[in-house]
């Protein structure tokens, strides 16, 4: 694996680029883009609160969804440099609590590549997931989820789907576990270790994890469009979880995702050999091509690679019910983009317009 860390982009492109995109798109969020850390393009676009006519802003922070994996696993793998932790670990040694008939041939490694073959608490991949989805939430009602544990049920007793490190398979019950692996070592939740050892380091400002229904300045509200009703929008409220866990829901502003992209690859939280382990690609997601590029999971990040086998693009995306984001770091031009938006699935099509934008340079 290589990865290229020289190239041109002349960023006045964006200038085009992003406001075509979010007129074709209908998108509503934020977009900031950053060079060495240093921003090169702001934008802001749609409303923050349709209730209240509020605006969103470059500042406006935003549910980041499935992100949040991200910061999970740098969470674990600070607990590994501490020595508190091993990657080959049995998972059930410290989720025994809780799951005790986790196969103990499950590691921490293959809960944060997505390797485990466990069962999830909600099956992403199923070709009728809104079914599946309507199902689930009219059986377990979503404002009960509010912490990690309360998730096990939910998986703790589903058949694996394939032995220990198989395959890939993308599982969000992995990081809920490995939420309660931070939380039995350290002795706090995993929220907090987050807050205190993640977004404080990486100097992430503006950076929590407040519920939908603990309403807070500066914090969009999150929408669904509707096909029928009075509104074309309904809020997201009883649409989903109303608190993160560790495999989802923090929220942030742009220049926070940024901020962890840059002090992630500059070493502000992982020493040198786990922030070189961190971001090197560990297993194929799929089998196909997607855009001509392979595609593999590392440690909460998804890696693009071409022909050559270079690193084109690490990140991750994050998607529920009124919140869309993306956040990705391209090393050849050492630029950071994040995409926030409270629209359901609003972020992708701008992420894509983006991507093309700057490894077309």
């Amino acid at each position: 694996m290589t990865v290229a860390t020289t190239g041109e982009f002349d960023a006045r492109c964006l200038d085009e680029v992003v406001p075509a995109a979010a007129e074709d798109q209908g998108f509503s969020g934020t977009v900031r883009v950053t060079r060495r850390g240093e921003p090169v393009y702001t934008g802001a676009f749609g409303m923050a609160s349709r209730r209240w006519a509020v605006p969103n802003t470059v500042d406006t922070a935003f549910r980041v969804a499935s992100v949040s994996k991200t910061f999970t696993a740098v969470a674990v793998l600070q607990l590994v440099e501490r020595g508190l932790v091993r990657l080959d670990d049995p998972l059930v040694d410290f989720v025994r609590d809780h799951m005790p008939a986790l196969d103990p041939r499950v590691t921490v490694r293959h809960a944060l590549t997505m390797t485990s073959g466990i069962g999830d608490w909600f099956e992403e991949g199923s070709d009728d997931w809104e079914a599946e989805w309507a199902a689930l939430t009219a059986s377990h009602p979503l404002h009960l989820l509010r912490g990690d544990r309360d998730y096990v049920p939910l998986f703790a007793g589903k058949p694996p789907h394939f032995p220990p490190g198989e395959r890939h398979l993308y599982n969000g019950a992995g990081y809920i576990l490995l939420g309660l692996l931070v939380e039995s070592v350290t002795g706090r939740p995993s929220t907090e270790v987050v807050a205190d050892e993640v977004f404080a380091r990486a100097g992430m400002t503006s950076a929590g994890f407040p519920a939908l229904d603990e309403p807070g300045p500066g914090v969009a509200e999150g929408y669904l469009t509707a096909a029928d009703g009075p509104s074309p929008y309904r809020t997201n409220h009883y649409a989903t979880t109303p608190h993160a866990a560790a495999d989802g829901g923090a929220t942030c502003s742009a220049a926070d995702l940024t901020a962890f992209a840059h002090a992630l690859r500059n070493g502000r939280l992982l020493d040198e050999e786990l922030t070189s382990l961190a971001l090197t690609p560990q297993v194929d997601e799929r089998e196909e091509r997607v855009r001509g590029y392979r595609w593999m999971y590392g440690f909460g990040l998804t890696h693009l690679l071409d022909a050559e086998g270079t690193v084109v693009r690490w990140g991750h995306t994050g998607e529920e019910d009124g919140a869309s984001a993306r956040l990705y770091h391209y090393p050849r031009h050492d630029l950071d983009v994040a995409v926030l938006g409270n629209i359901s699935w609003c972020a992708g099509a701008m992420g894509w317009a983006l991507h093309d934008a700057v490894v077309g340079a």
